[in-house]
């Protein structure tokens, strides 16, 4: 069955959601249109690239994840310059390894820009804090007199998960001057509106894959220092928006996978980590899958608000 898909940000916490793309590959749904910011935006993009369930689980079994953070080199390996780079790099990591990896990856299956995808396949969230909005990519690219055909879907995968101080913000330099655009997920981590109809219509099925603690479930933070005031400061930021106004209509239609243990930024994962996350959204999936009635429409809905 064709449907379309919209998956939330999460970090190395989206090991779930590839578990619950395996579960949703076996019970044979295809992906006609994706959607999805930061880790989110990753896999959809794979996705949307041609690989399988089986083929990004085991690309992400493969990867040392630890590799992929490139702190600036100095001649004075000294450790508060770390925290000078943070303040005048705006991230304590370059964020180049990442997109190189992008980069290699989707070469594999021949895409490097979203000329290479079907049009309206993939849409993809970041944030431009320069001009204080939402970008929508590829749409928007063309507020900025960028073309979509040529954009680099490396860069935009980049754009979408630049975690805030923890990957320097790609700077977007266009003829309006310099933008400064982060994680998609400082302002909608779980885009099931993109998707919406103006009508209400549907021309497919629409799920949505939710990294969360229940969605009836609050998450709280111990703040103890820094680091923990900043990883409270952006799952508020992360959530807030989205799961204020989340319709009935959109809530049939999510399957949503509590990850508890797991930081975002926890690049260590080990690989009994990494399985159990996948154990339990291919679980929580295909109990979903269940009692999930799939339908193209769902008109006269009212507002929940948590």
């Amino acid at each position: 069955m064709l449907i379309d898909g919209v998956f939330s940000g999460g970090g190395l916490k989206n090991f779930a959601l590839v578990g619950a793309f395996q579960a949703l590959e076996e019970k044979g749904f295809r992906f006609h249109r994706l959607a999805g910011t930061s880790a989110g935006a990753i896999l959809a993009c794979f996705i949307a690239a041609g690989y399988t369930s089986k083929e990004i689980e085991e690309m992400l079994d493969n990867q040392d994840f630890q590799t992929l953070l490139d702190p600036r080199k100095t001649i004075l390996p000294l450790p508060f310059l770390k925290w000078f780079f943070l303040y005048w790099r705006l991230g304590l990591y370059e964020g180049k390894a990442l997109e190189n990896w992008f980069i290699e990856k989707l070469a594999v299956k021949g895409v490097y820009t979203f000329g290479d995808l079907p049009d309206g396949k993939l849409k993809l969230i970041a944030s431009d804090l320069t001009n204080g909005k939402m970008l929508v990519l590829p749409d928007d690219l063309a507020l900025y007199g960028i073309s979509a055909e040529t954009f680099p879907l490396a860069r935009a995968l980049r754009m979408s998960c630049g975690i805030p101080f923890f990957f320097e913000p790609v700077k977007l330099n266009v003829k309006m001057g310099e933008s400064i655009v982060v994680d998609g997920g400082v302002l909608s981590n779980f885009p099931m509106w993109l998707f919406d109809e103006p009508n209400g219509e549907r021309k497919r099925p629409l799920l949505g894959l939710k990294i969360s603690r229940g969605h009836k479930e609050t998450p709280t933070h111990k703040i103890n220092n820094g680091l923990n005031l900043f990883e409270a400061l952006f799952s508020t930021m992360q959530n807030a928006h989205d799961e204020k106004y989340i319709s009935r209509k959109h809530e049939k239609d999510i399957i949503f996978i509590p990850v508890n243990e797991t930081s975002t930024t926890q690049f260590d994962l080990s690989q009994e980590m990494k399985a159990a996350l996948m154990e339990e959204g291919r679980t929580r999936t295909l109990q979903f899958l269940n009692t999930w009635t799939p339908t193209s429409h769902r008109k006269n809905y009212q507002t929940v608000y948590r």
